[in-house]
């Protein structure tokens, strides 16, 4: 799979759910890892159990604006709004950047506008925070990965797998 992708969260206040999303990140391949205007108790408790600051980048930046994104890099908020694309009908950047909201709120208006694109996962309320990570990474990995098609009847075919 060409192109890379970090993922990170806004206002993130729970150290749990920032260090579970950054595991799964860390599982998935993620470039780096970033929180925006995080709590200190975020910052200082580290909590998931891969060790992923140890193997991947983490940027902690304390307002949208001090966020710097590689060249080419498209932030793409996560936000389950109604100007939102769905996630199954989004085509991924090569070089992404993706943005989860706050436990207890959305994304902040500077963020919004700094986000090239804004996608949603189709869900009747919001999900933890984690998992509407992981599926953003788990459909990233699927659309842009090269898997063979999914076979007609129930089962599969081994064919390519992920290689982080």
């Amino acid at each position: 799979m060409k192109g890379y992708f970090a993922i990170g969260i806004e206002g993130a206040s729970k150290p749990m759910n920032t260090g579970n999303l950054m595991r799964s990140a860390h599982a998935f391949g993620a470039a780096f890892i970033f929180t925006v205007n995080a709590h200190l108790k975020v910052r200082e408790a580290r909590s998931d159990t891969s060790k992923t600051q140890a193997s991947v980048p983490w940027y902690d930046w304390d307002t949208t604006a001090d966020m710097q994104l590689p060249e080419k890099c498209q932030l793409v908020g996560v936000e389950l709004t109604e100007e939102a694309v769905d996630l199954p009908s989004f085509t991924h950047p090569r070089c992404a950047a993706y943005v989860m909201g706050p436990e207890r709120g959305d994304l902040s208006p500077a963020m919004r506008e700094k986000c090239a694109h804004m996608i949603r996962i189709p869900t009747r309320f919001c999900v933890n925070v984690q998992i509407a990570g992981a599926i953003v990474m788990y459909d990233r990995l699927h659309s842009l990965g090269q898997f063979v098609d999914r076979p007609v009847m129930p089962g599969g075919d081994k064919g390519a797998q992920f290689t982080p």
